[in-house]
């Protein structure tokens, strides 16, 4: 009986062979993000130097909303005092945000593919990407219990695209083997129905920066309060753009009565890397962009 499960294991594993092969000759395919012809049977079109070429933000960040910080924004002598321009004008709703990686190359390519060409095997690569974002959270974030609530889509736009991808995103993210030991496996608790979005907006794109707030004013509503009433939240979204819809959202859940809230996103826009200007203070000690190096 051995015997026969392993030939039939070895004719089983032959026979995949033969189809990705036969698949690849009669169906070829290409990356989706570089062009490169794929060979494999895979679920996720994506050639995989191609993921692992999207790498983490790394430099000096906003230890509040993760901007890139310069040099003459940091307070003190410990990088960890770092606040950029934005958030030392204005404390943010939330007590701190963090991303995996720059939203650009690759990484928005593939964001891309989940949310406008409903490549859904994309959702488990980013879902991973921001349990390890997660990671910036620092130790001892989790002090109890922490209700995990995706930015909500419009029921008009969740029935065209047939899902919500922060949501999706969120369930992997969150997964005992997608998260770091240390950030607290098994206490983040999924409630995607907590917030709602109730009234449709355009998108932020485009829109100056006094008409993103109005935009989105009003537009998220938490239809169980009772269930955040001193919880600690955990707001996930696929991209931080200028953080007006987190921000909104942080809101709302703050005026219903949750206790702290904490901001990751897979993706979020950053300033020019900072290697690649000279930047000095004047006489009076403001920023002044001398030089780009690079």
């Amino acid at each position: 009986m051995p015997q026969n499960r392993l030939r039939v294991s070895r004719l089983v594993s032959s026979l995949s062979s033969v189809a990705e092969s036969l698949f690849a000759t009669l169906f070829p395919s290409d990356c989706r993000l570089c062009g490169t012809p794929l060979v494999n049977l895979s679920r996720l079109p994506v050639y995989q130097p191609c993921l692992t070429n999207i790498q983490p933000i790394t430099g000096g960040l906003c230890t509040k909303c993760g901007e890139r910080v310069f040099r003459p924004y940091i307070h003190g002598s410990e990088a960890s005092e770092a606040r950029c321009g934005l958030c030392r004008r204005r404390e943010p709703a939330f007590a701190k945000a963090v991303a995996y990686g720059s939203y650009d190359g690759g990484l928005r390519e593939l964001i891309h593919l989940l949310k406008y060409e409903q490549v859904r095997p994309a959702a488990a690569v980013l879902g991973c990407m921001l349990a390890k974002g997660l990671s910036g959270l620092g130790a001892g974030w989790i002090r109890g219990p922490v209700l995990v609530v995706p930015v909500p889509l419009h029921a008009r736009k969740l029935r065209q695209r047939g899902f919500n991808q922060s949501e999706l995103i969120a369930r992997v993210a969150i997964k005992p083997h997608a998260l770091n030991p240390a950030a607290g496996s098994g206490r983040l608790v999924l409630s995607p129905g907590v917030l709602e979005r109730r009234r449709e907006t355009q998108s932020q794109t485009g829109l100056t920066r006094h008409q993103r707030p109005e935009n989105i004013r009003r537009a998220f509503a938490v239809v169980r309060p009772a269930e955040i009433v001193g919880r600690d939240i955990l707001l996930v979204d696929d991209v931080f753009t200028t953080g007006t819809t987190v921000s909104e959202c942080a809101h709302v859940l703050r005026r219903a009565g949750a206790s702290k809230i904490y901001v990751a996103t897979v993706a979020r826009t950053l300033k020019a890397d900072a290697r690649g200007l000279d930047l000095r203070c004047d006489s009076a000690g403001a920023e002044r962009i001398l030089a780009a190096t690079g």
